[in-house]
């Protein structure tokens, strides 16, 4: 075998591999004898049937099978003898392959970066004092009761977080937006839906900032300003005029915190619900401080030191984050004709975050390497039980499904190992209490 390496980039190398002919006629040899082995017909034992025969009848099975494996052997054979520290074959071409010529394979891989790792033990981080005050546990309380409200019809003008039951019907200059979105005809005309006064954003943004004041039976023109970056593309950044009727108005009521509600929550006292409360809220600001001073510690990995991080790990992290962006987005109702309208610009920023998480995923695979970070069971069992509960299934059979999926098992198997990797940088980071906000 002669290999030739032609460099590309420094992440990105060429090998040329050619095979003598005495070895790709090794490699036919032993896929006839392979068939020969199965081989059977009339009149022939299973098995006996002379090689001439073999090549005559199964000529197509064994120029298949040899064709695969001259271009499997000569990849193999030159990311061996390369010595290179390959993340991923790219692509492989092969010239002509006959049992009579040399064969020559042309692979194409990414290799990992060579650098030096900076320094990642000790790194500053500043994380806020956990405080939970009487406010935040009132807050969440008042949420709680927010969840569990009731909405009652009301004939007084509409406040606040009230709802109000209306139609409308929106005009850009004298064409109906009704006509500009036949296809989304909901962003033109209603003949009822339900606004939060002053509340989450809906359908048409900013309308729910308009109602406060308004009677059953009020008309109204409201002026709604599309924002630029809008998912439906005919009305970004266009002005419409929607003439608005009001139905109804009702009022939200909070249930009274009593034996009930308390019941509902599974405690019989508010002090216990407070108590489990101010623990939750504890719980989660730990959880934030930590996220922090995991960003913090990624961060300052990233900025100490520069190398070229190889494309096709860079393009990979970028379908991910796009296909995760898209399912979250379609969850909320976004429709997936909006994605292929903005495709370039949410490919352009998906690869900006791609770029910088991959360099991360790459100097955190030096680090466990270097620190011989190993994933144990309970490392596998604890992602199983989360991961589990997320897709509302059992551990066992979330197990039995990723074990007929290898490509997902390895994806998963790194995943926990960069997870653990950041999380020895980060038990070894300095800690100094962050600044009160102001």
């Amino acid at each position: 075998m002669n290999l030739e390496i032609q460099d590309v980039s420094a992440t990105r190398k060429t090998l040329v591999v050619t095979l003598d002919q005495s070895e790709v006629e090794g490699v036919y040899k032993a896929v006839v004898a392979e068939i020969a082995k199965v081989a059977s017909m009339p009149g022939f034992r299973a098995g006996k049937l002379p090689t001439a025969v073999v090549e005559k009848r199964f000529a197509k099975e064994i120029a298949d099978e040899f064709h695969s494996k001259v271009v499997t052997k000569a990849y193999r054979d030159g990311i061996e003898q390369s010595k290179l520290d390959v993340y991923a074959v790219t692509d492989v071409k092969e010239g002509l392959i006959e049992k009579s010529l040399s064969a020559a394979v042309t692979v194409t891989v990414d290799v990992q970066p060579q650098f030096t790792l900076p320094e990642y033990k000790g790194l500053p981080t500043e994380v806020a004092a956990v405080e939970v005050t009487d406010a935040d546990v009132e807050a969440a309380i008042q949420g709680m009761r927010a969840e569990r409200a009731d909405f009652k019809e009301v004939e007084r003008a509409a406040q606040k977080s009230d709802y109000v039951k209306l139609s409308y019907e929106g005009k850009i200059g004298e064409q109906a937006v009704a006509e500009l979105v036949p296809d989304r005809a909901i962003f033109g005309k209603a003949p009822q839906t339900w606004e939060e006064v002053e509340g989450a954003e809906g359908l048409i943004p900013g309308l729910g900032q308009h109602l406060a004041g308004l009677v059953k039976g009020d008309k109204k023109d409201v002026t709604i300003t599309f924002p630029a970056e809008f998912h439906v593309t005919e009305l970004a950044g266009k002005e419409a005029v929607y003439a608005v009727e009001v139905l109804e108005v009702r009022e939200r009521v909070l249930p009274e915190i009593d034996a009930e509600f308390l019941k509902g929550h599974q405690v019989d006292t508010l002090e216990a619900l407070q108590a489990r409360t101010r623990e939750h809220i504890k719980y989660q600001k730990e959880m934030e401080g930590r996220s922090q001073q995991r960003r913090q510690v990624t961060d300052a990995l990233a900025a100490a030191v520069e190398f070229e991080v190889p494309a096709s790990l860079i393009e990979s992290e970028t379908q991910t984050i796009l296909r995760r962006f898209i399912e979250e987005n379609m969850r909320r109702g976004v429709p997936q004709e909006s994605f292929e309208q903005n495709k370039k610009q949410l490919y352009e920023d998906a690869r900006k975050a791609a770029t910088r998480n991959a360099k991360i995923q790459v100097i955190l695979g030096r680090i466990a390497v270097e620190e011989k970070v190993e994933l144990n069971d309970n490392d596998i069992n604890r992602f199983l039980r989360m991961e589990a509960m997320r897709s509302g299934q059992t551990p066992d059979k979330l197990a039995k499904e990723l074990g007929k999926d290898r490509e997902r098992v390895r994806a998963m198997q790194q995943s926990l190992l960069l997870d653990k990797a950041l999380d020895f940088v980060v038990a070894q980071a300095t800690v100094t209490p962050a600044p009160a906000k102001a």
